[in-house]
């Protein structure tokens, strides 16, 4: 028999998930349960990828994912980015480039990038990881920027 998942961890630390529904999706759970607002809701169908979240290193759309689903897992949210050196890179890679627009969707763009950098290594080519980030979604058009910023980020990865 597998033993239980142990208690979902987020940015490092235990989550307090007592009195949580079954049907939370995790994006309420870091939002509204643990006040940590940088992940940010967009559409709330999985189109835009502002809500982006990292669940044992890998990017995750938190407005499709029941929190039950990831019990036992380690979420890393743009909120964590100070214990999180890939995060916090390429935040400072987006910052340089100027690929900060009005900032709604940075933090998804960020922590995409961050995990496909994780997965696929620093030597993954520019346009391997501008085809990663073609779910996530710029209202500002700052397109320009962004591909700036993730060139800069590759180009930083140690």
């Amino acid at each position: 028999m597998t033993p239980p998942p142990g208690p979902l961890r987020v940015n490092g630390r235990p989550a307090d998930l007592t009195g949580m529904p079954d049907s939370e999706r995790l994006l309420d759970t870091l939002r509204w349960r643990l006040a940590l607002k940088g992940t940010k809701e967009g559409c709330r169908t999985g189109d835009c990828g502002a809500c982006t979240v990292l669940v044992d290193g890998r990017s995750t759309l938190s407005c499709l994912t029941l929190t039950r689903e990831v019990d036992g897992s380690d979420v890393t949210t743009i909120d964590g980015a100070a214990d999180d050196a890939e995060i916090a890179r390429v935040s400072r890679a987006f910052a340089a480039a100027g690929a900060l627009q009005c900032g709604y969707c940075t933090p998804g763009f960020v922590v995409a990038l961050a995990g496909l950098l994780k997965e696929r290594g620093s030597s993954a080519p520019v346009e391997e990881l501008l085809d990663g980030l073609q779910g996530n979604l710029c209202r500002c058009t700052g397109y320009a920027a962004i591909v700036r910023g993730v060139a800069l980020a590759r180009a930083e990865a140690p």
